[in-house]
C-alpha cells in the first residue's frame, strides 16, 4: 500500500480544497523554503479563490504571496511571523482583512483548539516513505526539528507531506508519523539549503555587543537562579549568542549544570550541551548546520512540537519550566513593554514568535538591545505595538545600563549589590535621547492592516497602516 500520488496537482485534488478553506504552511525551510510558492502557484493554476494561509511564519522568500493577494487567491493571513518584504506591502494597505499574529504557542493551541481550523496541511519534509511518516533530521534539505509542523499535522482536515527525499517504508526515527497523513508528493526540491540553515550563527565581534553580553551573562549570575537544574533559552542574534558564551564559562568555572537548554537551537547551544553545561536540549526549531548534526545524533538533543514548547492550553508546557529567557526588541516602552512586530516607520518587519510565550513563562525575561538604533533611542513612552506586555519583561540591558522593571524591586537590589549599572528606564531613556534626540511622533494610516493576537487569544493590539511617504 502507498500514499503516494504523481503530482501536487493531484494531492489538492484529492484534498478537496475549495474556495473559502484555510491551507496551512510550517517555516522550517525557513528562508530556503519552496513549498509554499509551489502550493499556491498550483491552486491558483487550479482557480481556487478566497484562501487563508495559517503559516507558522512568512519570509522574504514567499513574497510572491502579495500576487496571489492582489488576484484573490487569499483574502486571509494567519501567521507568527512576517519579514519585512511582505509586511512592507501589507504595512501600505495590501489587504483587506487584517493579518492575524499569533505566538508560537498562541498558534498551535488555536489549531488544536479549533479557533483556526485548518483545512489542508502541506507538510515540507526533508524525508518521508510512502506511506507518510516524515522527518526533518534526514535528507538533501534537511532542517532538523520540525515542530512546528505537528499541531498543523495532528489536527487538519487533510494532510499533505511534499519531500524531495523519498525512502522505502518505513522510515527509520520518523518526527510525524504516518497516522495524520492523506497522501506523499515527491518533488525534485524543497526548498535551498543555503536558506533552510546556516554553516554557522556567529556571535558578535562588536563591543557595544559584548558589553550588552557580558552585563546579560552578570544578571543572569546574580539573579538567584543559576545552580544545578537551570534552564535557559537564548535567540539567534549576535548578542545573544555572545551572552550564551559568557554564561557558558560562568556555569563551567562554577561547575553548574542546567536541566535544559531550549526553543530554536544553535550550534552555540550544542556546545553547552557538549561541555557538560545542560543535561539535555528541547528544539523545536534547528537554528544551524550543528544543530541539525545535533538533533540527527545525540538523544540528548530532543525534538519537541509547538504545542510542548509553549502552548498556553495543553496541560503543561515546557516555557512554564524556563528559568532565563534572553529576547530581542525593536522599542520597549517606560512600561516595559517590548515591539518586535515593526520598524521605526510603523512597518511590519517580524511577529513575537516566541518572545511573547517565553516571556510569561520564565522566571526571568531579558531583552538585550542597544540604546539606539539608526539614530532612534530604544526605549519610548509609548512601544508603536505591544507585542509582549510589560508585566512580562523583568530586565532590560544595554550597552549604557541595566534596567530592572520596578515589580522586581529585589532583583534591582541584588544586581547593584553585585556592582553592576542599575538604572531606571526613564533616565536611560533620557540618556539615550541626549546622544540621538527626541524621535518625531510617528503618524499612523486610517486603516487596521494588523492584529496582534495575545498567546491566551485576546487582542493585545493593532497595527495600522504607514500614510505615504513615511
Amino acid at each position: 500500500m502507498s500514499k503516494l500520488v504523481s503530482s501536487l496537482r493531484e494531492a489538492v485534488a484529492l484534498a478537496g480544497l475549495r474556495d473559502g478553506m484555510t491551507v496551512s504552511f510550517h517555516h522550517h525551510l525557513r528562508n530556503g523554503d519552496y513549498v509554499l510558492n509551489m502550493v499556491m502557484e498550483e491552486i491558483a493554476r487550479l482557480g481556487v479563490k478566497d484562501l487563508t494561509v495559517n503559516a507558522s511564519s512568512l519570509f522574504d522568500t514567499h513574497a510572491p504571496l502579495a500576487d496571489h493577494i492582489r488576484n484573490g487567491v487569499v483574502t486571509a493571513i494567519q501567521t507568527d511571523y512576517m519579514a519585512a518584504g511582505l509586511g512592507k506591502e501589507i504595512s501600505r494597505g495590501l489587504m483587506a482583512k487584517p493579518v492575524q499574529f499569533r505566538t508560537h504557542g498562541g498558534r498551535p493551541s488555536a489549531i488544536a483548539d479549533g479557533t483556526t481550523p485548518i483545512d489542508v496541511a502541506f507538510i515540507a519534509a526533508p524525508s518521508a516513505d510512502p506511506m507518510g511518516n516524515c522527518t526533518g533530521k534526514f535528507g538533501k534539505s534537511a532542517c532538523g526539528s520540525l515542530g512546528y509542523a505537528f499541531p498543523d499535522a495532528m489536527y487538519a482536515k487533510k494532510v499533505i507531506v511534499i519531500t524531495d527525499n523519498l525512502v522505502p517504508y518505513p522510515l527509520q526515527d520518523w518526527s510525524i508519523p504516518e497516522i495524520y497523513v492523506d497522501c506523499v508528493v515527491q518533488v525534485e526540491a524543497i526548498g535551498d539549503p543555503k536558506g533552510i540553515v546556516s554553516g554557522t550563527t556567529r556571535i558578535t565581534r562588536d563591543p557595544v555587543g559584548l558589553v550588552m553580553a557580558s552585563y546579560a551573562a552578570k544578571v543572569i549570575e546574580h539573579s538567584g537562579l543559576l545552580q544545578d537544574g537551570f534552564s535557559f533559552q537564548t535567540g539567534a542574534g549576535g548578542a545573544s549568542l555572545a551572552a550564551a558564551g559568557f554564561l557558558k564559562d560562568i556555569m563551567l568555572a562554577k561547575n553548574i549544570q542546567g536541566s535544559f537548554g531550549l526553543g530554536g537551537i544553535t550550534g552555540y547551544m550544542v556546545d553547552m550541551l557538549q561541555a557538560g553545561c545542560f543535561q539535555s536540549l528541547l528544539d523545536v526549531q534547528c537554528f544551524d548546520l550543528k544543530a541539525v548534526e545535533s538533533i540527527r545524533t545525540d538523544p540528548r538533543h530532543q525534538e519537541i512540537s509547538a504545542l510542548h514548547y509553549a502552548s498556553p492550553s495543553m496541560r503543561s508546557a515546557v516555557v512554564d519550566s524556563l528559568d532565563v529567557v534572553i529576547l530581542g526588541a525593536t522599542e520597549i516602552d517606560t512600561d516595559f513593554n517590548v515591539n518586535v512586530h515593526t520598524d521605526s516607520n510603523g512597518y511590519i518587519m517580524g511577529g513575537s514568535g516566541g518572545h511573547s510565550d517565553t516571556a510569561a513563562g520564565a522566571k526571568l525575561a531579558m531583552i538585550i538591545a542597544p540604546m539606539s538604533r539608526a539614530r532612534l533611542p530604544i526605549v519610548t513612552d509609548h512601544v508603536t505595538c505591544v507585542s509582549t506586555p510589560g508585566k512580562d519583561i523583568d530586565v532590560l540591558v544595554t550597552q549604557g545600563g541595566i534596567a530592572v522593571n520596578p515589580k522586581n524591586a529585589g532583583l534591582a537590589a541584588r544586581l547593584k549589590d553585585a556592582g553592576l549599572p542599575i538604572i531606571g528606564i526613564h533616565d536611560l531613556k533620557a540618556k539615550a535621547e541626549a546622544m540621538t534626540g527626541a524621535p518625531k511622533p510617528l503618524r499612523k494610516g486610517a486603516r487596521v492592516v494588523a492584529e496582534v493576537v495575545s498567546r491566551d487569544g485576546g487582542i493585545l493590539d493593532q497595527i495600522y497602516s504607514v500614510p505615504e511617504g513615511q
